[in-house]
């Protein structure tokens, strides 16, 4: 077996075919050892008992990998990667903070910042651990272009949305969403990363009718639809103002909710909503953070995998750290409903480890495509040294990747087999210089929007305190 010392695990990860010989690899939630995991054409072709899979492919060298864990990429199931010049502007802001911050921002970007901001969130994605996003839509028209091709660069998956909101529109105006909206779903029909989708910021943003087809054209595609529901009581309130119905039930008249429907958020609901999420198959994106940062509630995460909706997990563009937002999922969980009834366990290690990988894959339409080391999927996965201090030693590998490790014990990043990240940086193009470009530009757009603030930064907060 050819070990890594004989050749640079960096130069022998980057080939077109390859035999890893992982110390551990994640399959269907658990550590297996002595197992071969075959990479072809950008997917796991034969995955085995080592010496079995060796037996099969003679001419193929075993890149050993001692005390390595090889595991799936993880999925983010709800961002907004045209938001990332936005980041701390947004900490201690009430909710809702997408008419004050997000939407000046983004219709003030143009199509070079719009493409920035796009890449340097798929760079933290993917330094996160994120092989995959699901991003809602943008409020430029330029910007899904821009998006597309920062994530192909950058080498990020992106489940991307086209928003339909056409609430206000005449015939005519409807008509054209509808049609962009198809062109769209069938421009990224087979392409690489890009998977399309459509997406209603919130349900009374779109008319009835066309919040209805979008999902029917989902349907007929394969593809989501990406809606924020019952989220704030700001939104819910306003739904019932304006629609009569809480935004989830404003779904289910128009004909929204489904397998191919990921709703966002859901933190408020009710018992009678858990059962129309849970009839209707529709999927939903836990965001344990955003409701940490800017929420109402807490997503009610572990009766909806008990009533068997399906669920991933979303940073809302937050914090792109995998580790940090499987924690955040367990935590928020606990603090928010296991201290009141004594669940000591509130779901294990496994539980968010799924959410994270598989479940996310599935929630977001691509269960087929990744989410799992499998094969016939992509091979969007991660390499992860165990061999530190935080997991020394070992004793339950489940918990200990939730609550111990870290993003810094990420020394791969393959996205469609396909090396993109070695230590935390990209191997075939200069991050330092996009940092630099968004550096100068970041200032400039946000200096250019109208973003109304209600909170004082951190140091003028710590003044008017008396600290």
């Amino acid at each position: 077996m050819q070990a890594p010392e004989h050749a640079p695990l960096r130069e022998a990860l980057d080939g077109p075919r390859l035999l890893l010989a992982p110390e551990l690899a994640w399959l269907d939630d658990e550590a297996v050892s002595g197992q071969g995991i075959v990479i072809d054409g950008g997917r796991f072709t034969d995955i085995g008992p080592l010496d079995e899979v060796q037996a099969r492919h003679p001419g193929l060298p075993a890149l050993a990998l001692p005390g390595r864990l090889l595991m799936p990429g993880f999925i983010d199931t709800h961002h907004h990667l045209t938001q990332s010049f936005g980041k701390s502007l947004a900490f201690g802001e009430p909710s809702e903070i997408f008419r004050r911050i997000w939407v000046p921002l983004e219709q003030h970007l143009d199509g070079r910042a719009l493409y920035l901001s796009a890449k340097l969130a798929a760079l933290e994605a993917l330094r996160g651990g994120f092989t995959t996003v699901a991003d809602a839509g943008t409020r430029s028209r330029e910007g899904l272009q821009a998006i597309a091709t920062a994530v192909h660069e950058a080498g990020l998956r992106c489940v991307l949305a086209r928003v339909c909101n056409d609430a206000g529109s005449d015939e005519a105006q409807r008509r054209g969403t509808l049609h962009e909206a198809e062109a769209h779903l069938a421009r990224w029909a087979g392409d690489a990363l890009v998977h399309g989708s459509l997406a209603v910021s919130v349900p009374e943003a779109a008319t009835d009718g066309t919040m209805g087809r979008a999902a029917a054209l989902c349907r007929e595609a394969g593809a989501v639809l990406q809606v924020h529901a019952n989220e704030h009581l700001a939104s819910v309130e306003r739904s019932l103002v304006e629609r009569g119905l809480r935004p989830l039930g404003h779904m289910r008249r128009a004909g929204a909710l489904g397998p191919n429907t990921l709703v966002a958020h859901a933190t408020l609901v009710t018992p009678d909503e858990l059962l129309l999420l849970r009839d209707t198959g529709t999927a939903v994106a836990y965001n344990p953070v955003a409701s940490a940062w800017k929420g109402n509630a807490v997503a009610p995460a572990l009766m909806m995998q008990a009533l068997g909706i399906p669920l991933g997990l979303g940073t809302d563009g937050t914090r792109s750290d995998a580790f940090r937002l499987m924690d955040a999922a367990e935590t928020a969980q606990r603090l928010a409903f296991g201290l009141a009834t004594g669940d000591s366990s509130c779901g294990a290690g496994w539980t968010w480890l799924r959410m994270a990988t598989a479940g996310g894959a599935q929630a977001c339409g691509l269960g087929g495509h990744t989410g799992r080391i499998a094969i016939g999927l992509a091979a969007d996965c991660l390499l992860l040294d165990t061999q530190v201090p935080e997991l020394m030693p070992s004793w339950d590998l489940g918990w200990e990747l939730v609550r111990l490790a870290h993003r810094g014990q990420i020394e791969a990043v393959l996205v469609a087999g396909r090396l993109r990240l070695w230590q935390g940086w990209p191997t075939d193009w200069d991050a330092r210089a996009l940092m630099a470009e968004v550096q100068a530009v970041a200032r400039q757009a946000v200096a250019a929007a109208p973003i109304q603030r209600v909170h004082a930064v951190s140091a003028e907060h710590r003044q008017q305190a008396g600290g």
